[in-house]
């Protein structure tokens, strides 16, 4: 059976949610052909959609990439969420069906058994998908694709800005909102959503900027022997760790050389 443009861009945003794919990752539109096996029509009309649903962006000269929000974006996704699905619950109070709490319990059994497992992907994916299945189960599927998208940015944004959310907190907080909704505690369920959505985004470290070179630059950190002298390294080995522009300001105030003589911007200059 041949592969839609919609399937493409399903798969694109489970892997979102399972966080293989990083903020500003390159999405090929030749690789991903390959990879599906069909048109790059095809992977277009896919990556346009996503571009609609304000998940990837494209540049007539790089290509297509995952989106990489900035911090209003960041605050806006969050604020979106907390309306729509605290909306959701309130919208509910006539009580919440036992096949659809049947099913949010299942989906908490899978989440806890991902996180005995430690399987990082499948744990991201169930914990973010959580709240499109409880759209679904409260009877508004297009909140629920809508919800989605959302779930997909904020988990970028989450990525980004090094979240510290635990994930077994955000299974528990799970746990109690479908307690409550099938109590038919409905206000209770909601300020329990509102908390919940507001932790996770209070563990964002949004304080300062992200470093875009953070992986690469402890990726290549010198390694050493056993009882080497750490102050032991080649001027080749250093590694820029201030912004290139906050590096020139101190060294300006400090009267210190121009940047052309400083021997650790050299990876800066090749990236």
């Amino acid at each position: 059976m041949a592969i839609s443009s919609t399937d493409i861009s399903n798969r694109i945003v489970e892997a979102v949610l399972a966080q293989k794919l990083a903020p500003g990752s390159r999405l090929g539109e030749q690789e991903l052909a390959l990879l599906f096996d069909c048109s790059r029509t095809i992977v277009r009309e896919a990556l346009t959609r996503l571009a609609a649903r304000g998940i990837v962006t494209v540049s007539a000269r790089r290509g297509w990439y995952l989106i990489e929000p900035s911090q209003d974006e960041a605050r806006e996704a969050f604020e979106a969420r907390r309306v729509i699905e605290t909306g959701l619950i309130r919208q509910s109070a006539g009580g919440v069906r036992k096949e659809a709490l049947k099913r949010l319990k299942q989906h908490l059994q899978q989440e806890k058994a991902a996180l005995r497992q430690d399987d990082i992907g499948k744990r991201s994916y169930l914990l973010g998908d959580f709240h499109v299945c409880l759209a679904d189960c409260l009877g508004n599927s297009l909140l629920a694709d809508t919800l989605r998208d959302y779930t997909a940015r904020t988990t970028l944004i989450a990525m980004r800005y090094q979240s510290t959310h635990d994930a077994e907190q955000s299974c528990e907080d799970h746990v109690r909102i479908v307690e409550a909704l099938e109590r038919g505690a409905i206000a209770e369920a909601e300020a329990l959503m509102a908390e919940h959505i507001g932790t996770v985004q209070a563990a964002l470290s949004v304080s300062t900027a992200p470093d875009p070179l953070a992986r690469l630059r402890e990726a290549l950190a010198p390694v050493r022997a056993a009882g080497a002298n750490p102050d032991d390294a080649t001027s080749a080995q250093l590694l820029r760790t201030t912004p290139p522009k906050a590096a020139a300001r101190k060294r300006s105030a400090a009267g210190g050389p121009d940047s052309s003589d400083d021997s650790s911007t050299y990876l800066g200059k090749l990236l």
